[in-house]
């Protein structure tokens, strides 16, 4: 596996047929989607350590933008902590007292320091006001309401705490959505559901400020890897607990004749000049913080000592 982390565009997204209007109590299987990351995990114990590179990656980007924050959190959670790569490095972060491991996997969890808990991300087990710092790194997509998810995480922290995660954004796997979605098309005359809903960049840090979070901040960076084939970024898609668990997914098997023109619209429209397949990984960064007294406040409607107008003129 080669990682480019170099913004790729290539193709566009894939248009699939959806339930209308789903709720968030349908959209996932929740099940499906645990018992995901529970194989996800025992993978991962077969492998050498490059399977799961995109998690490593984002934990290591997460702590980045926490290093720009000149304060301590004594008491963090890592939510969605997986094997407790992020966990760990924030326990051993200046100041730092507690860090609690938290994930819907008790196969992850396993792997993970104590204290641990078991938590899905649409249903906080925590108290309010628990946390100084949250970090979450890739488990914020499996939330079918979202913007609940947020208001959740915004009670869990408190006055002043942060929140700092990461999630996969709409255009991920655009290359293998596009290449399954044609094939499909074309040798079944329809498609099954295989996109997740996703919000994009501009209506991220609108969400934070809706769930009620302070200073709201929002960015997207792209990562691409290159793969030897499709079959290839589907076995390592497992091993991260990624494939599909919508509801209204398609249980049975794909059919040879699909999965053979897939791979080979993969290669024709995506491949490069060695035959490698890419995978876009389009990664939403949001961050805010819990709403306190001491925060810098917006001035008192009609208080501004400069005139809009006056600001708004050019230099002559």
């Amino acid at each position: 596996m080669h990682v480019n982390h170099d913004a790729r565009e290539r193709g566009e997204a894939a248009r699939v047929d959806m339930p209308s209007d789903p709720s968030p109590t349908t959209l996932f299987d929740r099940r499906a989607w645990r018992l995901h990351r529970d194989r996800a995990a025992r993978l991962a114990q077969g492998q050498a350590g490059g399977a799961d590179f995109l998690h490593a990656e984002i934990a290591d980007r997460l702590l980045d933008r926490l290093d720009l924050v000149n304060r301590e959190f004594p008491v963090a959670l890592d939510l969605g902590t997986r094997v407790g790569t992020l966990a760990r490095a924030l326990a051993a972060r200046p100041g730092t007292e507690r860090v609690f491991a938290a994930d819907p996997s008790a196969a992850f969890m396993a792997a993970a320091p104590p204290p641990r808990v078991a938590a899905d991300p649409e249903l906080l087990p925590f108290r309010e006001a628990s946390f100084d710092l949250i970090a979450s790194p890739l488990v914020l997509h499996w939330t079918a309401d979202l913007p609940g998810a947020l208001v959740q995480l915004r009670r869990a922290l408190k006055p002043d705490g942060l929140l700092l995660a990461a999630m996969l954004g709409g255009q991920t796997l655009v290359e293998l959505r596009t290449a399954l979605f044609e094939a499909e098309l074309a040798e079944e005359g329809g498609v099954s559901p295989r996109v997740s809903p996703a919000i994009e960049l501009a209506d991220a840090a609108a969400l934070l400020q809706r769930a009620g979070f302070a200073m709201p901040v929002a960015d997207s960076e792209t990562i691409t890897a290159t793969y030897p084939d499709a079959l290839a970024l589907m076995r390592e898609l497992r091993v991260m607990g990624e494939t599909n668990a919508l509801s209204a997914r398609r249980r049975s098997f794909m059919r040879r004749a699909t999965l053979a023109r897939a791979l080979r619209i993969h290669v024709e429209q995506f491949g490069d000049s060695d035959g490698r397949i890419p995978a876009t990984f389009e990664i939403l960064f949001l961050a805010g913080w819990a709403p306190d007294r001491s925060q810098p406040q917006p001035l008192p409607r009609g208080s501004a000592t400069h005139n809009l107008a006056d600001a708004l003129k050019k230099p002559v």
